[in-house]
């Protein structure tokens, strides 16, 4: 009762905020799940809560940073593009849904490309979309049904999306399509006709070949420079851009957060044991209780690469700056 009178107390003086501040930031750390549902609920909307006690919230579990993920002021884009990296599929929705949106954060949302939170995004019509990332989510619309009726009232939809939105939705949307842009439905029933041709063709919606392994590359590479320019790539990006069966953005992060050539993390990854990989994956950050199941997923995607697993990792612990000696020692060893 006492924190909740805390929090729902007029805002405190300049004076006062830094202790207020401190003491929120101390209750924070050490309090139950309630007393954090209850900060987060309260200081949800405060223009004067710590902004690190915020950010703290904002990555604790759902239920506990849905209401500032939702409404706080004082989370700036670099955060919420954190959460989109860091936290669960429920907070990038949570992300995706925030009022008001900034297109720097959308195009983050639709660069990850997960299903929900482009539905979520799709939905949010204030959320500040540009028209290059209301025509990729229209693109998206080919493989994920949910985003189609949310984009077919998007307000933002022009002529020519709609005519491409058209191809792929059911009877019921087209009428409504139609009707909005007044579209020629028989001119348009051949062309879904000749999309399906063109998808046989191994062609995008648009007829433009899909990206090859060398595009797709420099697309994984630009993303990674991006976050890391940021300081928003983390370990766990790396963790997750392999259950997402992302090698290609694994092994771009693992080579920028190492400051490893490309070509040495590739080594890594077809070497005969995973000792080269768990040097690497320990000297940022990945922790030696997760690199085992992390290590049978990267060998189902890579054909058994790298070789027979041991369990040189369950020794004593290095840090991260010996890793990255013994990895790069490891390299220069395979070049002799």
């Amino acid at each position: 009762m006492g924190v909740t009178a805390l929090c729902r107390a007029a805002p405190p003086s300049s004076e006062a905020a830094t202790l207020m501040g401190e003491v929120f930031m101390t209750l924070a750390r050490q309090a139950e799940r309630d007393i954090r549902r209850i900060l987060s609920e309260t200081l949800a909307s405060a223009d004067w809560a710590p902004p690190a006690l915020i950010n703290m919230l904002a990555l604790d579990e759902i239920e506990i940073a849905r209401p500032v993920i939702a409404a706080s002021p004082l989370l700036k884009d670099a955060d919420l593009i954190r959460v989109l990296v860091e936290a669960t599929i429920e907070h990038q929705i949570e992300v995706a849904r925030r009022p008001n949106l900034s297109g720097r954060v959308a195009d983050a949302v639709i660069q990850r490309g997960d299903p929900a939170g482009l539905t979520a995004l799709a939905s949010n019509r204030t959320a500040e979309i540009s028209e290059d990332g209301l025509r990729r989510l229209v693109d998206h619309s080919r493989r994920i049904a949910a985003l189609r009726a949310p984009l077919t009232r998007h307000p933002r939809l022009t002529d020519t999306m709609g005519e491409q939105l058209y191809q792929w939705v059911g009877q019921a949307l087209r009428q409504a399509i139609a009707e909005r842009f007044r579209i020629d439905n028989p001119a348009l029933d051949l062309a879904v006709r000749e999309a399906a041709d063109q998808a046989a063709a191994g062609l995008s919606a648009t007829g433009v070949p899909l990206p090859s392994d060398g595009e797709r590359e420099e697309m994984d590479r630009r993303l990674i420079a991006k976050l890391h320019g940021a300081g928003q790539l983390r370990a766990g990006f790396l963790i997750r851009a392999v259950r997402e069966q992302r090698m290609g953005l694994f092994e771009q992060g693992l080579s920028a957060l190492g400051d490893f050539p490309l070509a040495h993390v590739r080594r890594a990854l077809e070497a005969a044991t995973p000792e080269p990989l768990f040097y690497a994956c320990t000297a940022v950050g990945i922790d030696r209780a997760v690199f085992p199941a992390l290590l049978a997923a990267i060998r189902k995607l890579g054909d058994g690469s790298p070789g027979v697993p041991g369990s040189f990792w369950s020794g004593a612990s290095m840090s991260p700056p010996a890793a990255a000696r013994a990895f790069r020692a490891l390299m220069a060893e395979a070049v002799h």
